[in-house]
């Protein structure tokens, strides 16, 4: 890039910068996050699925909240008591490791050493002074969110909301402790959620191992790959109709290396399909195995402490070790023993930790739990009766799939940093749950009769716990108020598919708990970002797009129209940079078309003072009116680029490039009886434009409507444009006009003829209504396609070109305009080109292992590249057959 195209892109992006601070500055004094809170107007409300307060502004984050702004932005014009609530979440773990990490790095202290008060007052120091970055991005992208309500997961409000619902559900049963499996990080030391387990492909190997039987010279072939685990092996599982197995049922096996006696167990878990169809059974290892351990009664030896390393239930050479250094040591010494079978290399996932980036172990240990298969129950009945729509439909047979497989929800971290589990614990073990240590003892001196020492449970609870209360705790549940009694339940959800489960499932089942009815009656569902060609975005590939850049490079409008434009129903995106590109050439279109306005004075009238007459002025209101209901209509129904897309088509092709320059020549000539009914069409039209297009280009709209036209003092709150039955057509005149010059258009391109090259045009039959058309917009034919004269004629031109419109030929005279010979011969020489291309291209596609290799992609793009070459042929070829008395 040359010097000066530096400095014009660094120009322009001050000048969007300009832009995007003059709006958010009119917001602001227009207050337009609480300008229509009146409790008296009907509600719309929307939950901000509150990110991380470590986060950073990704490309997801970015289409979700493009989305949701996009709705709030409709809703408030359209007159609506709209509250969208905006917050943070406290992030245990994310929000741990990076003050230890920044502990650690500036002034060398541990979190253990400080202890937990002091590293905790450390935390909220950081979370005050670094924390909450994302919402001043989110604000940069033009979320207008009732940010005066801001919440933060672990205020004190929520804070109570939490204690209050862990005592209601343990008090009702349905919070328990239990000793089971969990996703076990070993570098934190803390329980995980499956959300926070990566799945990362990776090269290892299976083993085989020979288990002798007892009594016998037989053995039993099992596979594993991780063979550490067989130290905690408590059976050998085979299913009850393999008949390779059927006579060792209920006999042992001899374990190596540890010598300890396992039974031999039927259980359909074993595939007589897959391996030997012999299974090791590990249950406090892995977790279908804990669920055999559970059907067969089995013993359930854990070998792992909290930090990976092996303890006291193995054989005393691996104690102390980490489970992977034992790994190679248990193989060399079974195949000392001579009871390794083989081994085969595999490629299989393994679970990483998102944050800790280490290897997650299945893990037996004391959690807090809840009953969620319970909880559940009412949550899917609740979409049943359609309480709750998925929208895309299909996502509610994934919700009810996953409700029904649920399983008891781990509940508690042992972290420092989030909401403490109000429990208390005496030394023999037994435990109170209460709002406070005060309360707690009051309960203990029940069961004692006499004072007794108590400690707080030192975990905290899983973050989706409290932000699974966030529809009502954030309105200020359990104390009843108006925010709580006129917004729950909220009326949409927007999210991406990948935490229907973690968070949405979470919040059906919380909030019908405490409240009695589901949170939300619309669940929107979209998609992923990808790039462009349709790869999963990820630091390792080199394909991450960064929003934060994308808006610094071409404005964050340019970002919201080229993502919503982009969010098919029910489909991931597919996002390059090139679209951007595209999107800011719009907005840089509709920048010119205010110029146009400016230059001509065009200014706003009342309603009341338009009586549109010229038929390219009532074409252009009706067009109008006809938009305006279209893009409500795909709004309401959560089909985002639908209306995006209508909005393009109208303000670039009819407003920009027909009734603009329709009415150039009447805005040049002040004595044209429609001059200053036109000026005011003009400037009627460019309002609403603007009105229609805020939701999705905020910014550029606001300036352009307040502080370039002063149209009004706040875009932002005007009312949605109800122009549904305002305007008559005015008999389909305009747009016959508009093909008859697309045609002549197209013909001199297909035929070369030069656009500064005057043409005129004959036609025999005589039709009185196409006939008024054209003289009625004569002078716009004239200037819009370089025509001399357009007359009738007895006989057609010889060496003419044909134009059929509405079964009506036209013929455009071509002696002295072009040599036809030769355009002749161009047209055939393309036409031979583009048949080899087809014939290539079909080669391709009919080639299994093109079709079997080639990513879907590549795919794609041959297909589209082939129906394009089939139009432009087809234009080719209608063009030479229109041809005549060559």
């Amino acid at each position: 890039m040359s010097a000066t195209d530096k400095s014009k892109n660094a120009n322009k992006a001050h000048s969007i910068k300009k832009i995007e601070d003059i709006s958010d500055s009119i917001w602001s004094d227009n207050k337009i996050d609480s300008a229509n809170n009146s409790l008296s107007k009907e509600p719309w409300c929307i939950m901000m699925p509150p990110p991380n307060v470590t986060g950073h502004l990704h490309i997801g984050h970015a289409l979700n909240m493009t989305l949701q702004d996009v709705l709030t932005r409709f809703w408030r014009m359209n007159a609506r008591n709209v509250f969208w609530q905006p917050g943070t979440d406290h992030a245990g773990i994310a929000t741990q490791m990076v003050v230890e990490r920044d502990l650690l790095e500036k002034k060398n202290l541990s979190r253990k050493k400080m202890g937990r008060e002091k590293f905790l007052n450390e935390v909220w120091k950081w979370k005050e002074t670094s924390g909450g970055q994302i919402l001043k991005q989110l604000k940069r992208l033009g979320a207008s969110a009732n940010w005066s309500r801001e919440r933060f997961t672990l205020d004190e409000g929520l804070s109570n909301a939490v204690k209050k619902v862990f005592i209601k559900l343990f008090n009702d049963k349905l919070i328990y402790r239990d000793k089971r499996l969990v996703n076990w990080d070993t570098k934190l030391q803390t329980a995980i959620s499956d959300l926070e387990v990566i799945q990362k492909e990776k090269k290892g190997n299976s083993w085989h191992f020979k288990y002798p039987i007892e009594n016998t010279k037989q053995v039993i072939v099992v596979a594993t790959t991780r063979p550490e685990t067989m130290l905690g092996d408590t059976a050998v599982a085979v299913n009850p109709d393999d008949k390779r197995y059927k006579k060792l049922i209920g006999k042992n096996v001899v374990m190596p290396i540890t010598n300890r006696k396992i039974p031999i167990v039927a259980d359909k878990y074993a595939d007589p399909a897959k391996g030997t169809g012999a299974v090791k059974i590990t249950p406090a290892h892995d977790f279908n195995d804990f669920e055999v351990g559970r059907t067969n009664n089995l013993q359930v030896i854990n070998i792992l402490n909290s930090d990976g390393s092996l303890n006291d239930n193995v054989p005393a050479e691996y104690r102390g070790l980490d489970r992977l250094d034992v790994r190679d040591k248990i193989v060399s010494r079974m195949k000392e023993m001579g009871c390794l079978d083989k081994v085969e290399e595999t490629i299989h996932f393994v679970p990483y930790g998102d944050r800790s980036d280490t290897i997650i172990e299945p893990y037996l240990t004391d959690q807090w739990f809840i009953d969620a298969k319970t909880l559940s129950i009412p949550a899917v009945e609740a979409v049943k009766k359609g309480k709750t729509i998925f929208i895309p439909k299909t996502w509610e047979n994934t919700y009810f799939d996953w409700m029904k497989n649920i399983e008891p929800w781990c509940i508690s971290r042992q972290l420092w940093w989030g909401h403490r589990i109000p429990a208390w614990f005496a030394e023999d073990g037994n435990f109170f749950v209460a709002e406070s240590e005060e309360e707690a003892k009051k309960l203990a001196m029940k069961l004692y009769k006499k004072d007794v020492d108590l400690k707080q449970d030192p975990d905290v609870l899983d973050t989706w716990f409290s932000s699974g209360l966030w529809p009502f705790s954030t309105l200020g549940w359990p104390d009843s108020n108006d925010y709580l009694k006129k917004y729950y339940p909220g009326n949409s959800l927007v999210t991406g598919f990948d935490i229907i489960f973690f968070w949405v499932a979470r919040m059906m089942m919380l909030g019908i708990y405490c409240m009695k009815e589901p949170p939300f009656k619309e669940v929107y569902v979209h998609g992923l970002i990808r790039d462009s060609r349709g790869q999963k975005m990820s630091k390792s590939k080199g394909n991450v797009i960064d929003p934060i850049i994308l808006m610094d490079k071409y404005g964050a409008d340019s970002l919201r129209f080229t993502l919503v434009s982009l969010a098919t129903y029910g489909r991931d995106i597919k996002l390059s940079e090139e679209r951007i590109v595209g999107y800011r050439n719009f907005i840089t279109k509709i920048t010119n078309a205010s110029r146009f306005l400016k230059m001509n004075n065009c200014k706003l009238y009342s309603s009341a003072e338009l009586d549109f007459k010229l038929p390219v002025n009532k074409w252009i209101n009706f067009h109008l009116a006809k938009t305006s209901f279209k893009v409500s209509q795909h709004i309401k129904v959560y089909r985002f680029n639908e209306a995006a897309n209508t909005l393009y088509q109208f303000i670039w092709h009819k407003f920009c490039d027909w009734y603009l320059e329709i009415i150039k020549p009447i805005l040049l000539d002040e004595k044209n009886e429609y001059y200053e009914e036109t000026k005011k069409s003009c400037a009627h039209v460019f309002s609403k434009i603007l009105c229609i297009l805020h939701p999705f280009v905020p910014f550029h709209t606001e300036y352009l409507y307040t502080k370039i036209h002063n149209f009004g003092t706040c875009l932002a709150l005007e009312k949605w444009p109800d122009l549904n039955d305002a305007y008559e057509y005015d008999d389909g005149q305009i747009d016959w006009i508009i093909k008859f010059i697309s045609e002549i258009r197209s013909l001199r391109d297909i035929l070369n003829i030069p656009h500064n090259q005057l043409i005129y045009i004959e036609y025999k039959d005589r039709n009185s209504k196409f006939d008024g058309y054209i003289n009625n917009n004569l002078n716009i034919i004239k200037k819009l396609s370089n025509v001399d004269r357009i007359r009738v004629t007895n006989n057609a031109h010889k060496q003419s070109a044909q134009m059929i419109i509405d079964e009506r030929t036209y013929y455009i005279p071509l002696e002295g305009v072009i040599d036809i010979d030769t355009e002749l011969e161009r047209l055939k020489k393309e036409l031979s080109k583009i048949n080899d291309e087809v014939l290539r291209i079909d080669e391709k596609l009919s080639n299994e292992g093109f079709i079997k290799n080639a990513p879907e992609q590549v795919i794609k793009e041959q297909n589209d590249k082939k129906n394009q070459l089939e139009l432009t042929k087809n234009s080719i070829t209608v063009a030479v057959d229109r041809l005549i008395d060559v």
